[in-house]
């Protein structure tokens, strides 16, 4: 279906019937939608990827809205700390795959919809055929290599981009790729450096916020399959959540900016290191929680630094630790009075900020350098499952 439906697409939409005008009554009394808008949502067809705190709010309000088919893309499983914020999800859900929660949510809003299921990581190998049935695709993602790659499927594809993002109390939106309008890479041409820009894992989110850019982008891909209105195409909406303040950037197309022709290793693109068991370039060692445990029971006395922040201590420490440095002050001021050859074991929450500290102490010369892989949360998991976790 196209958002610019003409008589001959609206006389192949699927009508209306009774059921239909009693739970749209609200819509059919809208001129800007009315009979003919609610059939172009009833034959229309939208992808979300992901299932998290965007694509949460997202996909209820478009199964309530009547949208005849929602596809979803993920392969996680529900955890209880998604739960302050992925609101389609309950605390039975938890330990189920997500895709199984948000369609039994979705069909309890609304039994009429088509829920396709997709328990897949979203590849280069899959997008183009997984995104290829849908009229609107949603960016619902967390992570800048599956940014890119909805990106660039989208423009092979010509499919609208509904785009969000959330990180602390602030969030983003726009629409790309739509009538002419900017790409994502027209806003990002080149990804950040790996590590810059911290998950929401470890900065945290307000619980909120993503009900907020969520709800947003619910709202623009509703008027694209009507046709009605002005979009975000060309503009990208901030949200201060803290200061309760929003602010839009105009956002015009890079006349340089070549289109991609193919979809490639958005990974290595986005820097992001392949798994090795070796040590990496970086100049220190990676570790699960089974090989410190090993290591430990046969002598290995490494100095033990958590370079979590202050209230994350306060949350859940590890006895194990013999000092507390947040990974900033680490990285700035190394280990002042620590012998170069020292061995030295890291950890934070989950291993992104620890390994970025340790590749620090690496450069300053530090030669037996270790990073705890999955952090605290892979201890906690592997060795003292009686901890909390957050």
């Amino acid at each position: 279906m196209s958002a610019a439906a003409g008589p001959e697409a609206l006389e192949a939409l699927p009508a209306l019937d009774h059921d239909d005008i009693a739970r749209y009554s609200r819509h059919l009394i809208l001129d800007e939608v009315g009979v003919d808008g609610q059939r172009r949502l009833k034959g229309g067809s939208v992808l979300c990827v992901g299932t998290g705190g965007l694509g949460s709010p997202l996909l209820m309000y478009l199964a309530a809205a009547g949208v005849g088919r929602i596809g979803i893309v993920d392969f996680d499983v529900v955890d209880a700390s998604n739960l302050q914020r992925q609101i389609i999800h309950g605390t039975a859900a938890i330990g189920r795959p997500k895709l199984e929660s948000a369609r039994q949510r979705i069909l309890d809003i609304n039994p009429r919809c088509v829920v396709d299921l997709y328990p897949v990581a979203l590849t280069s190998e899959n997008a183009l055929e997984i995104l290829r049935p849908y009229d609107v695709v949603v960016d619902g993602t967390d992570n800048f290599p599956t940014r890119y790659l909805v990106n660039d499927a989208c423009v092979l594809l010509g499919k609208p981009n509904v785009y969000g993002s959330i990180f602390k109390f602030e969030g983003q939106a726009s629409v790309f790729n739509y009538q002419g309008g900017p790409q994502y890479r027209d806003l990002y041409p080149e990804p950040p450096p790996p590590g810059l820009v911290p998950s929401c894992a470890e900065g945290g989110v307000l619980g909120v916020l993503p009900g907020v850019i969520g709800c947003i982008q619910a709202t623009e891909t509703i008027k694209i399959l009507l046709g009605q209105g002005t979009s975000l195409s060309g503009r990208l909406l901030l949200y201060d959540a803290l200061h309760m303040r929003f602010r839009e950037l105009k956002l015009r197309r890079d006349p340089t900016l070549q289109p991609p022709t193919q979809l490639i290793d958005y990974q290595e693109f986005c820097g992001v290191p392949k798994p090795s068991a070796e040590a990496p370039p970086e100049g220190f060692a990676r570790l699960s929680a089974a090989e410190v445990v090993e290591r430990r029971a046969a002598g290995w006395q490494p100095l033990w630094i958590d370079v979590r922040k202050a209230h994350e201590w306060e949350i859940v420490k590890l006895t194990a630790a013999d000092r507390f440095v947040p990974h900033e002050d680490l990285i700035e001021k190394g280990l002042p009075g620590v012998d170069l050859g020292q061995p030295i074991l890291l950890q934070c929450k989950s291993g992104a900020r620890s390994a970025k500290a340790a590749a620090a102490l690496a450069a300053r010369g530090f030669t037996h350098v270790y990073n705890l892989e999955g952090g605290i949360l892979g201890w906690i998991g592997a060795v003292e499952p009686g901890l909390p976790t957050y």
